[in-house]
């Protein structure tokens, strides 16, 4: 088994082939309350990461890899972020693109994520923030072992309303 595979994916650094993909995704109003986003980013821009970055979490405190089933189709991102190797933990964060929701993608990717954040990066934690209302990805994270360990009351301000969000750990 090469690293970062698993049965029906593997995890890449991204190319600049993926630009329109990242395009679409970072640009979906949708998905800008996780993301952190309030405005559109340029195409511009996304070239501009994706030329700049190191694809080194140690130096760009980051490390975003494009999710691609065995048949070559690009299905979504996984990022590890908010990284401090001092205190060996990291986020994580799973974006799969709506056609290809619900197909397993996510599971497997963050299998993946956390084979490779304990064993090669020798983490002691992932960690994640989730809305209360977001069932599905709760659902997600919990059946790959993260616990619910705390609850941001009014945390993230979205469609004019304040919601709730769940801090998530998965210890090692």
């Amino acid at each position: 088994m090469k690293p970062l595979t698993g049965d029906r994916i593997h995890l890449r650094p991204v190319e600049i082939e993926d630009l329109e993909n990242l395009y679409t995704w970072e640009n979906d109003a949708k998905n800008w309350v996780a993301s952190n986003h309030l405005n559109p980013i340029s195409r511009f821009f996304l070239e501009q990461y994706i030329l700049g970055s190191e694809n080194n979490i140690y130096h760009d405190k980051q490390l975003r890899l494009m999710i691609e089933t065995v048949a070559g189709v690009t299905v979504g991102i996984i990022d590890l972020f908010d990284f401090d190797p001092h205190h060996r933990r990291a986020a994580v964060g799973v974006l799969i693109a709506p056609q290809h929701q619900r197909q397993g993608y996510g599971s497997e990717a963050i299998d993946i994520i956390k084979e490779y954040a304990k064993n090669t990066l020798n983490l002691k934690q992932l960690f994640c923030g989730i809305s209360t209302g977001n069932k599905g990805s709760l659902r997600l994270f919990e059946r790959k072992g993260f616990e619910i360990t705390g609850t941001r009351k009014a945390w993230r301000m979205y469609q004019n309303r304040w919601h709730d969000e769940h801090f998530l750990q998965l210890l090692f």
